[in-house]
């Protein structure tokens, strides 16, 4: 079914921005939400959860799969050019939403956050996609 292209909502992926947005924001400023040998790892992997959520909205006809690689893709490259450090970027990452959106410094574990965050929404895709299928399979039997 993730290969099959998808007719999202913008609307609801917006909303979901929203929600995602101020569960990771309240994961970094509350961190007793979560075990303490998560870190700093659930705000990142809410960060691309949000990135496949926006991706969603950008390309609302793609197949989950596909949409799934454009998420990780973007965080793998953000990641990456966290190596890079040039007075004018490292300007932009000392404001709050510079470092919300850029990140400070490279982390390889921060691939796994990504990867987990992607894949929750993929998977939560998938199985949305398949509720409001099979819902819509017994409607139309029924009338």
């Amino acid at each position: 079914m993730c290969l099959t292209k998808q007719n999202r909502s913008q609307l609801w992926y917006a909303l979901a921005i929203l929600v995602v947005i101020g569960v990771g924001l309240a994961s970094r400023s509350f961190p007793v939400l979560f075990p303490r040998f998560m870190g700093k790892y659930p705000g990142d992997g809410f960060w691309a959860l949000m990135v496949f959520l926006a991706w969603g909205i950008v390309f609302p006809r793609i197949s989950t799969a596909r949409l799934a690689v454009y998420a990780l893709f973007t965080c793998c490259l953000d990641e990456c050019s966290q190596l890079y450090h040039a007075p004018w970027i490292d300007l932009i990452r000392s404001t709050t939403l510079g470092h919300l959106v850029l990140g400070s410094g490279f982390i390889w574990g921060d691939f796994v956050a990504y990867a987990i965050g992607v894949g929750a929404g993929a998977l939560g895709e998938i199985t949305a996609h398949s509720i409001i299928a099979a819902r819509t399979k017994s409607t139309s039997r029924q009338g």
